[in-house]
């Protein structure tokens, strides 16, 4: 029995731990020569605290591997290599079926820039936010009765007698804001980082179109409940599409169905809000599938950046991101749950009582910000509807050389107050209709233009002047 052990341990066992340690020394050696790299490009005062571990440890382990697989016959140890090997190479073999390697190539293999930060982990939240939402709604949308006699019942029916139904329904409304603050930050980003430049062009153009669609189902969703805020602000933004000439009227009178907001608009919207979030899965899947095609961007916004692995590396970043996420989504969910609504909704709908003061959801508020503070109605529409539209032009208006605004101060210092202008029309939005907030909206929609179709291009422009005087003063 010895005889066979021993018989096994050296033709089986111990050259497949020959092969893990040499794996694990070879992907050890590959990391420090990236750090190597990375002191002798970014680092002016020498090795960094992280290279000199990485030494310390590849110099502990570098005794063993000689141990064993230089000097295999010296070696009468057992590793639980030998057995996690075998699992490995199975795995290695399924995963090369047709599609578990789709996954693979896209999920596991897909080679992403070693130096992204946790400012890309936003377009993964924006998709775990999508799941979240399709996923409470089908739950929700079991109880829901979209007649405008039982709407409002249906929702407190919801709240009061289905189990956990309060739960579904505050993560379906939080869920919204949590989704709009993702993706807000994933366009801000791409912004910041010039993700919108050549040959991105198609994956930030699809970005928009999903951008539009969520604006949508938004809209139509806050309908839903039938509370006064949700009637009158479908009242409001349908009556915006009677500018269009010649065919505005006929529009509004469609999507009413009829001449004024009733039970026809309430279904409508309903059927829209279930139908369209799976119209986005469908074009998350595009702007997938073009991010694959020509790579992700990076902080240095070069093209020539080392590659490694997305998984496990920025599997682990994005889990983490993701734990974040979910304490915060959950805070409010369960501390804060009506925090970010309005308490008029909770009123049931009254065609024969206005509010006082109607106001959108808060992720509405800056393009609301816009529409109040032009004195023309169709001008104020145009505007508005342009606010969103005019990120379509942004890939084909920037001439600058460089990508990220790490390199570009000129273009950093515009960015940085079209961010803060954002915020203010946000909080304009909220305001009520006063000759101070209509001034400061006018100013804060001025600069919204101007950094789209003046300050992108402009900058650009000189950044690339400066930069070519440079290189030819070195020449």
């Amino acid at each position: 029995m010895t005889n066979s052990f021993n018989h096994l341990f050296k033709n089986k066992i111990l050259p497949n731990i020959r092969v893990f340690l040499t794996e694990i020394y070879s992907n050890l050696l590959s990391t420090q020569r990236k750090m190597s790299f990375f002191d002798n490009f970014f680092n002016d005062t020498g090795v960094s605290k992280s290279s000199q571990k990485s030494r310390t440890f590849i110099g502990k382990v570098t005794p063993i591997y000689q141990k064993f697989v230089i000097n295999p016959e010296v070696s009468n140890g057992i590793s639980y290599a030998g057995i996690l090997l075998p699992f490995s190479l199975k795995f290695r073999r399924l995963v090369k079926r047709p599609i578990l390697s789709f996954f693979a190539n896209h999920i596991i293999n897909y080679p992403t820039p070693i130096n992204l930060t946790y400012a890309w982990s936003f377009g993964f939240l924006a998709g775990i936010s999508l799941l979240i939402q399709i996923f409470t709604g089908l739950v929700l949308s079991m109880h829901y009765s979209p007649n405008i006699d039982l709407a409002f019942s249906s929702v407190e029916h919801i709240m009061r007698n289905v189990n956990y139904g309060w739960w579904f329904r505050y993560t379906h409304a939080n869920g919204a804001s949590m989704f709009f603050i993702v993706v807000y930050a994933h366009i801000l980003r791409g912004l910041y980082y010039g993700s919108y430049m050549a040959p991105r062009q198609l994956l930030w153009c699809s970005g928009v179109v999903i951008l539009l669609l969520m604006m949508a189902t938004a809209f139509m969703g806050y309908v839903l409940p039938w509370g006064q805020m949700s009637f009158w602000g479908a009242t409001v933004i349908t009556k915006m599409f009677s500018v269009i000439p010649f065919v505005g009227e006929r529009i509004v009178e469609w999507l009413w169905g009829g001449f004024t907001v009733n039970g026809a608009t309430l279904k409508r919207f309903y059927t829209m809000h279930f139908v369209l979030p799976f119209v986005i899965a469908g074009f998350v899947l595009l702007h997938l599938a073009l991010l694959h095609k020509d790579g992700s961007n990076n902080p240095l916004g070069v093209d020539d950046a080392e590659m490694i692995p997305f998984y496990p590396y920025y599997f682990l970043k994005d889990i983490h991101a993701l734990f974040v996420y979910l304490l915060i989504f959950s805070t409010l969910v369960h501390f804060y749950p009506n925090y970010l609504g309005h308490p008029v909704n909770y009123i049931p709908a009254d065609s024969m009582r206005t509010p006082a003061h109607i106001v959108p959801e808060w992720y509405f508020l800056p393009y609301y910000a816009i529409l109040r503070s032009i004195p023309d109605k169709v001008g104020g529409v145009v505007c508005m509807f342009g606010s969103i539209l005019i990120l379509f032009t942004v890939p084909y208006t920037n001439f600058s050389m460089i990508r990220s605004a790490h390199f570009r101060p000129i273009y950093k210092v515009f960015f940085w107050i079209f961010v803060a202008d954002f915020f203010l029309l946000m909080w304009i939005g909220q305001m009520p209709m006063r000759n101070s907030y209509i001034l400061l909206g006018r100013y804060a929609t001025a600069y919204y233009f101007i950094f789209f179709i003046f300050l992108i291009p402009v900058s650009g422009y000189i950044e690339t002047l400066l930069l070519t005087h440079k290189i030819e003063n070195k020449n």
